[in-house]
């Protein structure tokens, strides 16, 4: 076990040194949302937090991406977008760009003008949206119980997408 998590984290420490070299774009999904909890309400809030378990994926994304070289970071105007990207923020003092979720053109500007590397927390219907928006021809789905999934664009004339799974 402790050999398997060396290697994930030589892997990552690699994937994200080459990122930063080449301008890239990290993608994803929104932790766990508190109605997404076992014993919650089957109606989704119309705006939930996240619950224990997704503050501390949040969390971890300060550990995974901390030296990732990220320069902005941009969300939605939703709480749980919100409160996923604030973590790694704080610890970078970065502040977090919020784009609309319904303005997707928006943040594609955005993320093609700027030059480092950027993190951009989604949705399960948005994360696909931005990877091909970026020039990826992959198709990437998630499901409404998917939320660990780290999406890396390495930017070039032809983009390409790692995929790895975080805690």
């Amino acid at each position: 076990m402790k050999r398997a998590l060396w290697l994930a984290a030589a892997a990552v420490l690699t994937i994200t040194a080459t990122a930063s070299a080449q301008n890239a774009v990290f993608v994803v999904r929104h932790a766990e949302r508190a109605d997404a909890a076992a014993n919650a309400s089957p109606m989704m809030a119309s705006d939930p937090d996240l619950s224990e378990i997704g503050k501390a994926r949040a969390k971890s994304l300060v550990t995974t991406l901390r030296d990732a070289g990220i320069t902005a970071i941009y969300s939605t105007e939703y709480k749980r977008t919100q409160q996923t990207a604030e973590p790694l923020a704080r610890a970078l003092g970065i502040a977090v760009t919020t784009v609309p979720a319904r303005d997707l053109p928006a943040l594609i500007e955005k993320l093609k003008a700027g030059t480092g590397n950027a993190l951009v927390v989604g949705h399960s219907n948005t994360v696909g949206p931005v990877i091909a928006a970026l020039g990826v021809t992959e198709s990437v789905e998630l499901t409404d119980r998917d939320y660990d999934n780290l999406f890396i664009v390495v930017r070039s004339a032809a983009p390409s997408l790692i995929r790895l799974h975080f805690r």
